[in-house]
């Protein structure tokens, strides 16, 4: 089956240990040298009215994907946890 990432975007992700509702595929990671996709992103949810922070994202591996359906994407490991990013300096801060 093939499949393009307009189709996975948007997607529903569950766990099926648990039946957590994770998110909805917001993007891919691909390694280039091979050209395949390694895993799938799942943005945080944005804070206080999209002002103030937002949630972690969760990066889940390609592995870990048990069923591409037409609505959502069945996952076979616990809810993963989310991926802390690093924080950029601020213009204009003392190193």
């Amino acid at each position: 089956m093939n499949c393009r990432f307009t189709d996975l975007r948007h997607k529903e992700v569950i766990s099926a240990c648990d039946g957590t509702r994770i998110g909805f595929i917001d993007d891919v990671i691909v390694d280039t040298k091979c050209a395949t996709v390694v895993s799938i992103v799942i943005f945080g949810r944005p804070g206080f009215f999209s002002l103030v922070g937002k949630c972690q994202d969760y990066i889940i591996p390609w592995e870990k994907i048990d069923l591409i359906g037409e609505d959502t994407v069945i996952i076979s490991c616990q809810t993963p946890k989310p991926v802390k990013k690093p924080k950029k300096p601020r213009f204009g801060a003392k190193f």
